[in-house]
């Protein structure tokens, strides 16, 4: 009988979707690979996505495609497949009409499984295609339930204790919660939620309430994974758990709060910031991490490429003017501009931050936040700083034409004045300060380097593998390889074939790519004449400036990340 790879040729040859020689190039790579599916290997190319290639066999096959995202699940359903067997399957039981119970599953022509599961429930088994991620979610959903609640006490218990750091300034009365850690569940669950988040090198803990069920999910290297599900009933107890343990009134479930606390594990002292968020269902809490330790690792280790390394350290050296760092919220420019904070604090420097929310408290920096309820802008805070002779001044973000104003000036009188804009480019910061109202010629005379930032996923690098990508998928992305890359001759492409060490995934850690422009007299002087971002960019590209894009795909060719995530992370230019 026909396997599904077998099938999925033909019907690939038959729809005419896919080449005849693109499928001969997927059938080479898909042979080197160990354990692999043929249609991993034809989405990884480019071909055809996971969906199409789906819809197209379960037409042939008349076998419904279904996608899971939009279909509710009777979770009750999970008691009729042992969990053991529904994960080794990949089989999803979606619903039951009489003696006949209707699964989802990736892969319609594996009879073992169905032939399993009929004999298991002694019902019939009706199939229907999904993809293999949907499947995965809705198991996760499934298979989710108070159970977890005990293994995860189990868990909690045997596992290194949680210390909450408290403020000096909590008042005297304030209740010690992890005295309580030895009799109750909740606490001690969160407590395994904080220390699982820092094992998983986490950045954020999404905690979701929805009508049935509350999800947990952690963001790791930039994408979100949900860790469990946790029972309703428990929602309103690690709620309040968490308000006490931020210093949140515990009473208010109708307006968002603000908090942070601080814990210590393994001599390891780490900031969590914390939004309490009233949703339908209750109040999601989202916990910001905010570890210190990288902080202190510097410019040469955020993976900068040779060139943005010695054009960053060429900047930071001025004794005046002004850094910018653009990008979306999430893009690390945060961690970039503290890094060179450190890389700048030594006794001899006065360096005042002014920032909201204050990130990271850093030994030798004088930081301030803003209190937009009492009207201390940031507007406001930069006049106060510049009373304070400060030698670096680092301003969380430019809002506004005010604050804009204030700070270029400075940059202007002697501080070296570092800060982030909200643009998609870096040649795009400086028609945005002229949309603010700010004089050309201040611009021209004040900024002296602009980074637009991203942040990609690095392979792993515990069980990378070399990879195939035909010439032809750079041909359809419209990528000229060569160009991007002249001066790296062998070019060897990476994946993740998936580990422990990177949860599967075949990504460990991030790293920044950029687009640096070092600010020139041409430079100077198109923002005189008021040219337009696309006249500034097309020019720095001609003196050799590296777009988002070029810098990724030349850490493609290093082996660095892949051209999945590059793609995933940056457009077309």
């Amino acid at each position: 009988m026909r396997n599904l790879s077998e099938r999925i040729i033909e019907v690939l040859k038959e729809s005419k979707r896919v080449s005849e020689q693109d499928i001969v190039k997927a059938l080479a790579i898909y042979a080197k690979e160990e354990g692999g599916k043929l249609r991993d290997v034809l989405v990884r190319m480019g071909l055809i996505s996971e969906k199409e290639l789906l819809s197209l066999v379960s037409a042939e096959l008349k076998v419904p495609f279904l996608n899971l995202t939009k279909y509710k699940i009777n979770t009750e359903l999970g008691h009729l497949i042992p969990e053991k067997i529904a994960r080794k399957h990949q089989i999803v039981p979606i619903s039951r009409i009489g003696d006949t119970l209707t699964v989802a599953m990736s892969d319609p022509f594996n009879v073992i499984a169905t032939d399993d599961i009929a004999i298991l429930t002694k019902l019939k088994v009706k199939c229907v295609v999904s993809t293999d991620n949907d499947i995965k979610e809705q198991l996760d959903k499934i298979y989710s339930s108070d159970e977890d609640m005990n293994v995860i006490a189990k868990l909690a218990g045997s596992g290194d204790s949680v210390e909450i750091v408290k403020n000096e300034d909590d008042l005297d009365t304030a209740h010690d919660v992890t005295s309580q850690s030895d009799e109750a569940p909740i606490i001690r669950m969160v407590d395994l939620l904080l220390r699982e988040a820092l094992k998983t090198r986490a950045s954020d803990i999404h905690i979701e309430p929805f009508e049935d069920r509350v999800r947990v999910r952690y963001r790791i290297d930039g994408t979100l994974r949900e860790l469990l599900t946790i029972p309703k009933k428990s929602q309103n107890a690690i709620l309040t758990r968490l308000k006490i343990m931020s210093r949140l009134d515990i009473t208010e479930n109708r307006l968002p709060q603000d908090g942070r606390f601080k814990i210590h594990l393994k001599e390891k002292e780490v900031d969590f910031r914390v939004s309490v968020l009233p949703v339908h269902f209750g109040s999601k809490v989202v916990m910001r991490i905010l570890d210190k330790s990288s902080l202190s690792i510097g410019l040469d280790k955020l993976g900068f490429l040779p060139e943005t390394l010695s054009a960053f350290k060429e900047a930071v050296e001025k004794p005046f003017g002004m850094i910018l760092i653009t990008g979306p919220t999430g893009s690390g420019k945060s961690t970039t501009l503290y890094s060179i904070l450190n890389q700048l604090n030594t006794p001899d420097k006065n360096m005042i931050t002014i920032e909201d929310p204050i990130e990271y408290q850093v030994r030798g920096i004088t930081q301030i936040q803003t209190r937009s309820e009492i009207g201390f802008s940031f507007a406001n805070g930069l006049r106060a700083i510049l009373r304070q002779s400060p030698d670096v001044v680092m301003v969380g973000e430019i809002r506004d034409s005010e604050t804009a104003d204030i700070a270029i000036k400075a940059s202007l009188t002697g501080q070296l004045v570092l800060s982030t804009l909200h643009t998609n480019d870096a040649a795009g910061a400086m028609t945005r300060l002229v949309d603010m109202k700010i004089e050309p010629f201040l611009i021209a005379s004040s900024v002296i380097l602009v980074a637009a930032q991203r942040l990609c996923r690095k392979v792993c690098s515990n069980c990378r593998e070399q990879i195939e990508v035909p010439k032809t998928v750079f041909d359809r992305l419209g990528i000229d390889i060569q160009r991007f890359a002249p001066e790296i001759t062998n070019k060897v492409f990476y994946k993740g074939k998936g580990c422990d060490k990177c949860v599967k995934t075949g990504y460990f850690g991030r790293m920044g790519i950029l687009e640096t422009l070092l600010v020139d007299d041409t430079i100077r002087d198109l923002v005189l004449k008021r040219s337009s971002s696309f006249a500034i960019k097309e020019y720095a590209i001609k003196k050799g400036m590296a777009t988002l894009r070029e810098d990724a795909l030349k850490k493609v060719c290093l082996g660095m990340t892949t051209l999945d995530e590059i793609l995933r992370v940056t457009s077309e230019e």
